[in-house]
């Protein structure tokens, strides 16, 4: 009988896009890999992507945290990149080991990710040191997200903020856009594309064709958690049609 794990995600109220873009990557895992996976949510209040939103949302993730240990789930991701990287510089490594800490007082240890060191973890996994990065944000917090990712180690290239203020929007960007936006960036010298640095912003279906125009591996902040998911659960980290990183070859 093959194991089922119970995947927790911590996610903003607003989000619309991983509790699709997680479970149709696990899902399409589960066509090629005997491992079962069910998925549950535990919502943080938030409608608009601004800083003093995001850092009341972030508070309530404490509570999100307990909420999915009482289910007992076997790892939990905190899906918004941006609430994380908006509250300082390293927040991601506090964020994960307060919450792992509420789920221990709970009994119910269970090992917590996030999607913002997910991602940085992802760029180190695949070897890339110069990057460029697409994110849905207003400038001034795509900034701050790139000054997160720099902080860390790595170059910024090129990067561009579509400016969409109001997460239900950002959820509704077409993906099919994407490969168009990359195409006016200068990524010929970067070792990586960040196709979305945001988990709410859909950008799966549009991996593979970046990938074959530019030649160089696609990841995003949902690749990069499903990723991290897969190593804290002890799984092979191997997806198919979710672009380099899930390939097998890391």
């Amino acid at each position: 009988m093959p194991k089922t794990y119970r995947i927790g995600q911590i996610v903003p109220s607003s989000n619309t896009t991983m509790e699709t873009e997680i479970p149709a990557m696990l899902l399409a895992r589960q066509q090629i890999r005997p491992e079962r996976f069910t998925f549950h949510s535990s919502r943080m209040r938030m409608k608009k992507v601004v800083k003093e939103e995001l850092a009341a949302m972030d508070a309530e993730s404490d509570r999100c945290a307990v909420e999915l240990s009482d289910a007992r789930v076997d790892v939990l991701g905190y899906a918004c990149l941006v609430a994380i990287m908006a509250m300082g510089h390293g927040y991601h490594r506090q964020s994960e080991q307060r919450l792992k800490a509420h789920t221990a007082a709970n009994g119910a240890d269970a090992p917590v990710i996030t999607s913002a060191g997910a991602l940085v973890n992802a760029l180190e996994v695949i070897g890339a040191r110069r990057i460029a990065v697409v994110a849905p944000y207003m400038k001034p917090l795509t900034e701050l997200v790139v000054d997160y990712i720099r902080n860390e180690g790595y170059e910024v290239v090129d990067y561009r903020a579509l400016e969409i203020p109001d997460n239900l929007e950002v959820g509704r960007h077409d993906p099919a856009r994407l490969p168009d936006i990359v195409a006016q960036m200068d990524t010929s010298n970067v070792d990586a594309i960040v196709l979305s640095a945001c988990v709410q912003m859909p950008s799966l279906p549009a991996v593979a064709k970046v990938e074959a125009q530019t030649g160089k591996p696609v990841i995003t902040a949902a690749i990069a958690t499903t990723y991290a998911v897969l190593k804290a659960l002890d799984l092979e980290p191997v997806v198919p049609g979710a672009g380099a990183l899930l390939s097998g070859a890391y």
